[in-house]
């Protein structure tokens, strides 16, 4: 039985018994969002903290202070030191880390259930409290500094960074999340500081866990860790709207067609074919799924079997897409010898074309099916992966769907949805990106 349930803002109750338990969802006083899923068989909990902010809003003189933020909310409070952070943790053989995307940044832990507490407190703390100490600051532009270089030095990472340039435009989507040597070296701490005041706040803050808990433990753990803060928490305060879609900044995105070649000194170059594709929401994004399995999802797929088992001529390749709340891009990459880059790429493009005009086989369509599926499944074993659907469903989709009601919209996709959603890419216009040798 397929369950989906939209989420209001204001909603408060179980959203689905999901099989590995009940999944429940409150709004705390500040507006500040819980959501759980109740794994009784698990004596790990993972927990994220999550505020709707990437790379992507950022002020024109503050881009990276979103990264900069991921890496200081680790350096201390009034009460903990950098160190007092990461010896909590490690004292109970507990892990701790940060992600920022483009539309979001979550900081996370993964504790044995009997430490949970402590877990919510000490990120609870980093969250609210933190001082975001200019000598800190400056230790820590260092990092970020060897983080972009070491990035820099992986030509697959370059060649992904420069892709989104070329397809993106002046769009903010098209920024690296890490900002560039130059940003960083820039971007002073008042930056950083009014990045953080503006967006770190109760109505921004999602909390979400999946292990051995109880909800409503959770909820009260997290309130009285964030009143012991000192934010402001009124009764009845409504979260902040979830990311609209911003159809200025999706004009200004346009695609910049031809190859772009850029020079690095590496064996292989890396080649990458993209163009437009689907917003994080769109009802085709099912379809598109099916369709990049088929196309480059694994060493059954069509551009696996095609370059590499048939013609030898690369050693990786693959599809991808990815997608925001306004648009979204796919890519085609292998990694081949530079003389041989113009025959790959033809190859990766009529592979495409082809799946705009064909039906793909039943065969085919049955593989990718199970691909996705039992992927997902055993994905959803993991604590980590469940608490991480939980703050993709309150802050991207707007909707919780169970397992089953996830499965069964992978397998409604038809040879028909998989010609149609190859051939919206098609239409659209492409680009390609190679990072290697001079020719």
């Amino acid at each position: 039985m397929t369950s989906i349930q939209q989420i209001p803002l204001d909603y408060t109750g179980t959203l689905a018994d999901d099989g590995a338990g009940e999944i429940r969802r409150s709004v705390l006083p500040g507006g500040v969002r819980v959501l759980t899923e109740a794994m009784p068989n698990q004596r790990s909990v993972t927990i994220g903290y999550w505020v709707a902010v990437g790379s992507r809003d950022e002020s024109p003189q503050g881009f990276g202070s979103t990264h900069f933020l991921e890496h200081l909310l680790f350096k201390g409070t009034p009460t903990r030191s950098a160190m007092d952070i990461a010896a909590a943790f490690d004292r109970v053989g507990g892990e701790s880390n940060a992600g920022t995307a483009k539309e979001s940044t979550v900081y996370h832990a993964r504790v044995l259930d009997e430490d949970l507490p402590m877990a919510i407190e000490v990120l609870t703390d980093m969250l609210a409290s933190s001082v975001i100490d200019p000598a800190e600051m400056e230790t820590e532009r260092g990092v970020i500094l060897e983080e972009l270089a070491m990035d820099a030095d992986d030509p697959m990472d370059y060649a992904h960074e420069r892709l989104a340039e070329v397809l993106l435009g002046a769009h903010p989507l098209a920024r690296p999340i890490g900002g560039t040597p130059d940003t960083i070296r820039g971007v002073t701490r008042e930056h950083v500081w009014d990045h953080y005041a503006h967006w770190y706040r109760p109505d921004e803050i999602v909390v979400t866990a999946a292990g051995g808990l109880e909800h409503d433990e959770v909820c009260r753990l997290v309130l009285e860790a964030l009143s012991r803060s000192g934010w402001d928490l009124p009764e009845g305060a409504s979260p902040a709207p979830r990311r609209a879609v911003d159809t200025t900044a999706a004009a200004a995105a346009s695609i910049d067609p031809g190859m772009h070649r850029f020079a690095k000194q590496v064996e292989q170059a890396s080649v990458l074919v993209g163009g437009r594709s689907l917003s994080t929401t769109d009802e085709d994004r099912f379809a598109l799924g099916v369709m990049n399995a088929i196309l480059g999802g694994g060493m059954s797929s069509r551009l696996f079997q095609q370059i590499r088992e048939r013609r030898g001529l690369a050693y990786s390749t693959y599809a991808f897409s990815a997608g925001y709340s306004d648009l979204g891009y796919y890519g085609l990459y292998a990694g081949c010898q530079p003389s041989r880059v113009s025959e790959v790429a033809d190859l990766m493009v009529a592979e495409l074309e082809r799946m705009a005009t064909e039906h793909v086989t039943a065969e085919e369509l049955d593989r990718a099916h199970g691909q996705i599926c039992g992927g997902t499944v055993l994905g959803m074993e993991s604590t980590g992966a469940r608490m991480s659907r939980l703050g993709r469903s309150e802050l991207v989709l707007g909707e919780f769907v169970d397992l089953t009601g996830s499965l069964d919209r992978v397998r409604a996709v038809g040879a028909e949805d998989v010609r149609a959603v190859a051939a919206r890419l098609v239409e659209g216009e492409r680009a390609s990106v190679v990072v290697g040798p001079e020719a």
